[in-house]
């Protein structure tokens, strides 16, 4: 397992959209293994690949109850919204307040290829929205509140 850089601000990797998992083999593993350690070393709650150079559909959100491991995620129903603050490990010491549904469910493939169902509100639906609209090449900026800009945060 290793720690891998974070692609932060301008990288044009961060604005692609990814491709499907086509092949679970050792080489996923290593990356799903891969982005646990860089998400704990970063001190984060969630992950995508392009974040770690890798333009596939991989998923790791880890809010202290057990990492889940997102693979090929869709986001197939949503309800209400809310307006919270939203960060990324991407944008250091930015933050900004976002319009995201209040709760979701996703469906995604787990490293062993089997289709799994997840629900979420508030935090965890904000987390699984944020994660899944990297896939595309979204960062959170693009999701902000009418009216509402980035603002810096001190460490």
């Amino acid at each position: 397992m290793a720690i891998r850089k974070i692609r932060v601000d301008d990288d044009p990797i961060l604005r692609k959209k990814s491709r499907p998992v086509e092949v679970f083999d050792d080489r996923l593993f290593q990356l799903l293994d891969d982005m646990k350690d860089t998400l704990a070393k970063a001190d984060g709650i969630g992950l995508a690949a392009p974040q770690i150079g890798v333009l596939r559909r991989v998923v790791i959100i880890d809010m202290g109850d057990g990492c889940m491991e997102l693979i090929n995620p869709e986001i197939l129903e949503t309800k209400g919204e809310q307006m919270e603050d939203e960060a990324c490990l991407s944008l250091p010491h930015k933050a900004g307040k976002t319009l995201r549904p209040m709760a979701v469910k996703v469906r995604a493939q787990n490293r062993n290829g089997n289709w799994v169902l997840y629900e979420g509100s508030e935090l965890k639906a904000r987390c699984f929205c944020h994660e899944i609209d990297h896939l595309d090449g979204k960062l959170y900026t693009d999701a902000l509140a009418p009216g509402e800009q980035v603002y810096r945060v001190e460490e």
